[in-house]
């Protein structure tokens, strides 16, 4: 049997794709009754002052929790951990935070001086407080993403009486000499590769430091298309269409990506350029983990494998993803949550009753 769909159509149905209401589809067992204890929802907190988006998603709500700490700044990636690792929700309360300035967490007059790192800490610490209440936790797990590890290092070192574990994926530690060594790498590679227009911009911005975001950006771009951001089959378009796919994300996420991404980089620059988690942050009172892509050279793995080597810990691992790059959690998935299952969720701590 044949059947045609019109042009008109299939462009109405894309569109309602994209720009459709969004949701997270609860947990049902084999009669599509919704699992007892389970939780799926899509939130609006007031957090720091302002209304932020928390997703939270769990087979059952006793679950250690595990709250997302989202690169970035203002990169909110909760679609794509729901596209790629889904699988934590069946052994944690998953807790996908939208960080201020971020994702539909980002509001026009959210004030660019509220845009520090000392805010940031204080927003977690109510999430963290926010999700220990409601559910009758001791203590969470934090698992940070690139500008996420900013977060989760120093809420780690300050805080371990509320953390169970510390996840750093693609951790930041030193961003002068991650910016450094992140240009050498794209000018080296545009040089042996021969690509003219790449060594014309590079040399147009020259070496870091910078006066200007885009200048970091335009790092950014080269390092990704030589292969420091992405070493599996994926690329940025490839990671948007994943999150469109997703029931929590339509168009209105990505148009908020583009303006929350901008304003949250512009606001913080000052701040991040000059930040060395390593001088600062090296004795933690909980497990850290370090998960690392052996091709990243957008926050080169070589500044964290040095400096995890610093780091005094009850208890320490460092985790290579050898087929992956900066994103470890969308470039080798199954590997990234078996980790969490296996090596992470049994150094939890119990429920307090």
């Amino acid at each position: 049997m044949h059947f045609f769909i019109s042009r008109a159509a299939a462009l109405a149905w894309l569109l309602l794709m994209i720009t459709g209401c969004v949701h997270t589809v609860p947990f049902k067992d084999a009669a599509g009754r919704t699992l007892p204890g389970s939780i799926a929802s899509m939130e609006t907190v007031p957090i720091g002052g302002i209304f932020q988006s928390i997703w939270l998603r769990a087979v059952s709500q006793s679950s250690p929790a595990l709250i997302i700490l989202h690169g970035g700044p203002g990169t909110s990636e909760s679609a794509l951990f729901r596209h790629y690792n889904s699988a934590l929700e069946q052994h944690f309360l998953v807790v996908y935070w939208e960080q201020r300035g971020a994702g539909r967490s980002f509001h026009s007059d959210i004030p660019p001086a509220s845009m520090t790192i000392a805010q940031f800490v204080h927003d977690l610490d109510e999430v963290v407080e926010w999700v220990r209440r409601r559910f009758d936790k001791d203590k969470v797990i934090l698992l940070g993403h690139s500008w996420g590890t900013v977060l989760g290092a120093i809420y780690a070192a300050r805080y371990p009486e509320k953390v169970s574990a510390y996840v750093g994926v693609a951790q930041i530690a030193d961003v002068p000499q991650t910016r450094q060594l992140s240009y050498e790498f794209a000018f080296s590679e545009a040089t042996k590769r021969n690509n003219a227009s790449a060594v014309s911009e590079l040399k147009a911005i020259g070496p870091p430091p910078y006066d200007s975001v885009d200048e970091k950006l335009t790092i950014g771009k080269w390092v990704e298309r030589f292969g420091g951001m992405f070493h599996a089959d994926l690329s940025t378009g490839k990671l948007i269409w994943a999150a469109l796919n997703t029931d929590e994300a339509n168009l209105i996420d990505l148009v908020k990506f583009g303006q929350g991404n901008r304003f949250s980089l512009i606001a913080l620059e000052d701040e991040i350029s000059r930040l060395n988690l390593s001088e600062r942050y090296q004795s933690f009172d909980v497990p850290v983990f370090f998960l690392l892509g052996r091709h990243d050279r957008h926050v080169p793995a070589i500044l964290a494998e040095q400096y995890f080597g610093t780091i005094k810990a009850p208890y320490k691992r460092l985790v290579w993803f050898e087929q992956s790059a900066h994103n470890p959690p969308f470039e080798e998935p199954a590997k990234f949550n078996q980790v969490l299952i296996e090596e992470v969720l049994p150094l939890s701590k119990p429920n307090k009753h």
